[in-house]
């Protein structure tokens, strides 16, 4: 299968009507900032930097894919420009995914360059571990405070069936390596699939208490047709699940994304709930995303986009038209998104791995 996008519904070239009205007296963001038309300030950048990886997860794309070729991916350069960009209009924090951002060749010096970003407070990434145990001291010295590793299941056997290929040894050694590095507060993301890995909570949640990590557990999105149909694992039965062994102490924590997050008293553990369907969190939402071809989602559940890869080619040395671009962007990102529906047949149409999630 193909990873291809329907042509996203780009803005016009001089969207004047959409760009949010605000202003000093009407806005209490600084002038300059990303502020949408109901008023959320975008501060979180998720960069894809390839849609290749080497893993095959059955809820992110399909088994036999056909990857972009190179010429319409972000070169590192881009991807620097872009994030660039968005800092200077406000972005504090910026988290590096794919694919799998390791997969690609001179990854480090992206994250070198990002680092040093004036006004880049958080540069964090998400991996789903197979490379770490050769990068991770390199990312930590490079400037990544923080890495998200995906892991959905503790058994050899059911991580092969669903990352079709993986090899579940080779990411806890990652998962060693990155805790020898010194990175401080690794957190484990795992998709919750009915019949797949709900039978595994407990065990999860005993591990990370274990390595003194957090997790963060997430309903199972609709993105892309992945061959076969979804059913969502809810973060309320999750809970309660997990209520069984453990005492979850309600904490106003955040790491600047989505999850809401519980604490295991004597534990250094908190554990996270990402909730698309069943706790919809779009009214605070803070982020955008752009993908390994430079289209800028404000929305993760919405087709909506600004393809920025011909402004940056069209203008290598001037800015201001990518500049404007995302400005105007804001007056695209949708109130919220519907997940409820899609399950079975998916309106967005790309594929986790295009977004990086």
């Amino acid at each position: 299968m193909r990873n291809e996008l329907l042509t996203p519904e780009v803005i016009p070239h001089s969207p004047l009507g959409l760009t949010p009205p605000t202003s000093p007296a009407t806005s209490r963001h600084a002038d300059g900032t990303l502020v949408d038309r109901y008023g959320r300030h975008v501060t979180y950048l998720r960069l894809s930097i390839t849609d290749r990886c080497d893993f095959r997860c059955r809820y992110c794309m399909a088994e036999e894919m056909t990857f972009l070729p190179r010429a319409q991916v972000l070169t590192l350069e881009e991807c620097l420009r872009i994030a660039s960009v968005f800092v200077d209009l406000g972005v504090t924090k910026v988290r590096v995914t794919g694919g799998e951002p390791l997969v690609r060749q001179n990854a480090l010096w992206l994250l070198e360059q990002l680092a040093r970003l004036p006004g880049l407070l958080e540069l964090v990434m998400t991996t789903n571990g197979s490379q770490l145990d050769r990068f991770a001291p390199a990312l930590r010295a490079a400037g990544v405070q923080r890495i998200n590793i995906s892991l959905d299941t503790l058994r050899a056997d059911r991580f092969r069936e669903i990352t079709r290929v993986g090899d579940l040894g080779k990411v806890l050694r990652g998962l060693d390596a990155a805790q020898a590095a010194g990175f401080r507060r690794l957190k484990i993301n795992t998709v919750m699939m009915r019949g797949s890995n709900d039978d595994e909570l407990i065990d999860l949640v005993e591990f990370v208490v274990e390595r003194g990590i957090d997790i963060a557990f997430i309903e199972e999105m609709p993105l892309g047709d992945i061959g076969h149909a979804r059913q969502v694992f809810g973060s309320e039965e999750a809970l309660a699940h997990l209520q069984t062994r453990f005492v979850l102490l309600p904490s106003t924590e955040t790491t600047g994304g989505p999850a809401r997050y519980w604490r295991i008293p004597g534990t250094s553990t908190r554990v996270g709930f990402i909730s698309p369907h069943s706790h919809n969190f779009c009214a605070s939402c803070n982020r955008v995303r752009i993908t390994a071809r430079g289209e800028l989602y404000p929305c993760l559940g919405n087709n909506h986009a600004v393809a920025l890869l011909p402004l940056l080619r069209a203008h290598r040395t001037d800015d201001a038209p990518l500049r404007a671009a995302i400005v105007h962007s804001m007056g695209i990102k949708a109130q919220a998104h519907d997940f409820s529906h899609q399950m079975d047949a998916p309106q967005v149409v790309r594929f986790m791995s295009m977004t990086g999630g």
